[in-house]
C-alpha cells in the first residue's frame, strides 16, 4: 500500500462497462519524509480508480496490483490501483 496526494482527475471518452459509477484520479506517491512537510518532491504521477470521492489535494491510501481488484471479487474490474482510504491525518514517528 502507498500513500499518495491527489493532483487531478482523468476524463475518459470510453471505458470498460464494469467501471461505471466511479472516476479516475491522478496522484503522486509520497515518501515518508514528505508526509509531515509541505516540501513535495517531483515524482512520477499515476492513475487510480476512485469510488470514495477523494478530491484534489487529498492524501489517500492506494492499493495496487492484485490487491486493487480484490474488493470487487468475484466481479472482475480491469484496474491496477484503487483508492482504499481517504486519510484525514498522518502521524510519522
Amino acid at each position: 500500500m502507498k500513500i499518495a496526494e491527489v493532483i487531478g482527475k482523468v476524463t475518459l471518452s470510453r471505458k470498460h462497462p464494469s467501471l461505471d459509477g466511479a472516476r479516475w484520479l491522478i496522484a503522486t506517491p509520497l515518501k515518508t519524509d514528505e508526509l509531515n512537510s509541505n516540501k513535495k518532491k517531483k515524482t512520477e504521477p499515476f492513475v487510480i480508480y476512485d469510488e470514495l470521492g477523494a478530491s484534489s489535494g487529498s492524501q489517500i491510501a492506494v492499493s495496487e496490483g492484485a490487491e486493487a481488484a480484490a474488493p470487487f471479487h468475484p466481479d472482475v474490474k480491469p484496474i491496477d490501483a484503487y483508492v482504499s482510504a481517504i486519510l484525514d491525518q498522518i502521524e510519522v514517528y
